[in-house]
């Protein structure tokens, strides 16, 4: 029923601002009853609907179908009574998650012969996505996850995959997607920090990444970045001092340093040199930036690490949550021509590593409390079974309900579940 060809030419075709009504009217003209595109907001709280069968209002992302399917990753389905069924899949490039696309099948797609249900489940469990791949998805195994012809979902994900890439490149061209995002108005030091980071969550088969930042719309200092090549990846948590739009371009002005650095094929303690070098040349050491620079060699599992600040590294090895204490050198910015000495430590496949700013373990309850290591290793204990992509959010959650409600540090965590190539770390 769905052709993927004439979905991918309309979509192809469409104007950047116009993606979502380009799949529903072609998807309408296929069968389809009602098709609805919905998008993550900065926080991932909720999702809100962008053009489709006309629904006004978000959805909790942790208490929804849509929200399901967006968490999880898998396709989720709501029979309907006139026999038809709204089928929700996540719209993910490449490992980022944002959003879903919800299309209402008709019953003539609904499996009627038990002796099928099987097979159909069987077929929903390999849905095609290299996200649902790396993620360990399958299908639910109750009747309405079989009811829908399998084929029929594995073409829906596809065309979401298809949506999912076409709205990142749309966002160069148009406002209305990362509009469709904000729940409330971003100060102007969060709309600098969020125009600044690769994304939120990332997947190829060494590795599952997820970060997050809280306050989410008014973060001010705390960032991150990565960069994947064929045999490693780079990865930096990062915090300039101060306030507001102040500590948004004094990060951003460090990250941009670290990329040209990268980019022009430097090492991570050349990388950190001319990042520092940037920043004291602009503020002559009297604002600077903590950083903590990793580098992970896919086949060997090696961590190449430079620490020049606050971040800390959080190690889960099957029940076993530990600090990595690696020596920590001077700020980005704080003297003139500082040199960066790179240290190593190991990882094996099926290690977890949580990496929080000083925002999270230096958070101060009302009482006076801080939140502390004991605390980090139960939150990071406690999350085990969640996804890389769900963990930031989980522990700034704890996080959250610790600290004073009017605590004003920012906070960002990065979880990278590690899975390394055969043989690595042997």
């Amino acid at each position: 029923m769905i052709d993927y060809p004439t979905v991918e030419r309309a979509l192809r075709s469409a104007d950047p601002e116009a993606l979502p009504e380009a799949v529903r009217a072609v998807l309408l003209t296929m069968g389809v009853s009602g098709v609805e595109v919905y998008l993550a907001d900065y926080a991932l709280r909720v999702l809100a609907p962008v053009g489709g069968l006309g629904r006004s209002g978000t959805l909790p992302i942790h208490a929804s179908v849509e929200g399901k399917a967006f968490a999880s990753q898998r396709p989720q389905f709501q029979r309907q009574g006139d026999g038809t069924t709204i089928v929700t899949v996540p719209v993910t490039v490449r490992g980022d998650r944002h959003g879903t696309l919800s299309a209402v099948l008709p019953a003539d797609v609904t499996r009627s012969d038990a002796s099928d249900a099987s097979d159909a489940s069987k077929n929903a469990e390999n849905t095609g996505t290299a996200e649902n791949t790396a993620n360990g998805a399958s299908a639910e195994g109750s009747a309405r996850a079989v009811e829908v012809d399998s084929t029929e979902v594995e073409t829906l994900q596809a065309v979401a995959r298809l949506l999912g890439h076409e709205i990142v490149v749309a966002d160069r061209d148009t406002d209305r997607y990362q509009q469709a995002r904000r729940a409330t108005r971003l100060t102007l030091a969060a709309e600098t920090q969020w125009q600044l980071l690769p994304g939120r969550s990332s997947r190829r088969r060494e590795y599952a990444l997820g970060a997050q930042l809280e306050p989410a719309y008014a973060i001010r200092g705390d960032s991150y970045d990565w960069a994947a090549t064929s045999t490693d990846l780079t990865l930096a948590v990062v915090n300039g001092m101060g306030e507001g739009i102040s500590a948004a371009l004094l990060t951003s002005l460090a990250v941009n340093g670290l990329r040209n650095a990268r980019r022009a094929g430097l090492d991570l303690a050349d990388q950190a040199a001319l990042a520092d070098q940037a920043v004291y040349a602009q503020h002559q050491g009297e604002l600077y930036v903590s950083a903590l620079l990793l580098c992970f060699a896919y086949d060997t599992g090696e961590v190449t690490v430079v620490d020049a600040g606050s971040p800390q590294i959080w190690l889960r090895r099957g029940r076993s949550v530990e600090r990595i204490d690696v020596d920590a050198q001077l700020p980005l910015g704080m003297f003139e021509e500082t040199a960066y000495t790179p240290q190593k430590f190991q990882v094996l496949p099926g290690d977890r590593l949580v990496i929080v700013s000083d925002g999270a373990h230096a958070a101060v309850s009302p009482g006076g409390e801080v939140y502390g290591h004991a605390a980090l290793q139960r939150g990071i204990n406690s999350s085990g079974l969640l996804p890389a992509e769900d963990v930031p959010t989980a522990i700034l959650r704890e996080v959250s309900s610790h600290r004073s409600v009017d605590a004003d540090d920012d906070v960002v965590v990065v979880c990278v579940d590690w899975y390394g190539r055969s043989g690595a770390g042997d």
